[in-house]
């Protein structure tokens, strides 16, 4: 099977020939159609993680191995069963869940294995969709996408359960009050019509730095997009709002951007953080008695994050987001057009 790996951090993809895997046990082999290009490969891709003050993780701490094909957005179609696969058939098309723990613990058992404490997760830890292949340990990572765009589908896998999940941190959402998102690309502009899909009626208010991809937000039904330099951005998000907001998620997540969203709220606010772009912030942790407001971490979503999600693109009740497709092939012109900010909606590779 080809791979276009990451060999070594910052350099272009390398495509590699490695033998294809024969399916043991309960595993599956799929050959993979589609898969998205997500902003995390970017950060795979680079081999950093700012964690702030002046601390780094590298993808060593993460347990990776170089070369790797990086791809956590894959769809793919069924090749090879192991002779202990249940429920699946060869010809079978699915979209392949890459957050794979270790299978054994009460986190994987209760069914969030993308919380497990030994990840093994497809496009980090195991070879990914932009690999010609993909091996699953076990049929339960597989899931029938019916009628939707398979395109579409492969990014449901990574960008549908994280905003879905992310939507679910807030206890309750407010589904008549406005939300505030930080950040228009792919992860924004999915969480807006994740929050339609979820009845949320309330206006959303978008921040990015981007004129191209504030006016998509606004083509996508946004009230307001602000651009997040603007010096009195806060009054403006708020002025959209009606007033101090009492949710806001943000897809960036750098110190700018946090103590943004953190001023823009009000008392009894909640922050849900998605994006990896990396900082730190200042704290006044008194503050948080006077004005209390909540910031919740999300990583991903669940296996049964990923089932809900397609059944809402199944129901039509989730609408797409905008995709370009591009060939495989192209994996290091698809990163750098992903890394210049050239890309409205999400990005996907298509063909084995």
């Amino acid at each position: 099977m080809r791979l276009w790996a990451v060999v070594k951090n910052g350099q272009p993809l390398e495509c590699l020939e490695v033998a294809t895997p024969e399916p043991k046990g309960t595993e599956v082999v799929l050959e993979v159609t589609y898969c998205g290009v997500c902003h995390s490969d970017l950060h795979f891709w680079k081999g950093t993680y700012d964690l702030g003050g002046g601390k780094v993780m590298t993808l060593t701490d993460r347990g990776v191995q170089l070369p790797r094909a990086p791809g956590h957005e894959p769809a793919g179609r069924v090749v090879a069963v192991g002779p202990d696969a249940k429920g699946v058939a060869i010809g079978d098309r699915c979209v392949i869940f890459p957050w794979m723990g270790c299978g054994e613990c009460w986190r994987c058992k209760s069914g969030d294995e993308n919380l497990c404490d030994k990840p093994a997760a497809i496009g980090v830890i195991r070879h990914g969709g932009f690999g010609s292949h993909i091996v699953a340990p076990h049929p339960r990572y597989l899931f029938d996408y019916g009628n939707v765009d398979p395109a579409s589908a492969a990014t449901y896998a990574c960008s549908g359960i994280t905003v879905y999940s992310a939507i679910n941190k807030f206890r309750p959402l407010h589904k008549d009050r406005p939300m505030l998102l930080i950040g228009a690309g792919g992860l924004g502009l999915a969480a807006m019509a994740m929050l339609r899909a979820l009845d949320h009626t309330g206006d959303i208010i978008v921040v990015d730095i981007a004129e191209d991809k504030r006016q998509a937000a606004l083509d996508e039904g946004a009230v307001a997009a602000i651009d997040g330099r603007a010096p009195d951005a806060v009054a403006q998000v708020q002025a959209a709002a009606g007033g101090a907001l009492l949710q806001a998620m943000d897809f960036v997540n750098n110190g700018a951007t946090v103590t943004m969203a953190m001023e823009a709220l009000g008392r009894g606010g909640q922050l849900v953080l998605v994006g990896v772009a990396g900082g730190e912030i200042p704290l006044s942790v008194s503050s948080l008695i006077f004005r209390p407001r909540a910031i919740i971490g999300s990583a991903t979503g669940s296996l049964n994050d990923l089932k809900a999600v397609l059944d809402l693109a199944k129901s039509g009740k989730l609408k797409p987001t905008p995709v370009e497709r591009m060939p495989k092939d192209k994996a290091n012109e698809a990163m750098e057009k992903l890394h210049s900010g050239h890309v409205k909606g999400r990005l996907v590779l298509e063909g084995a």
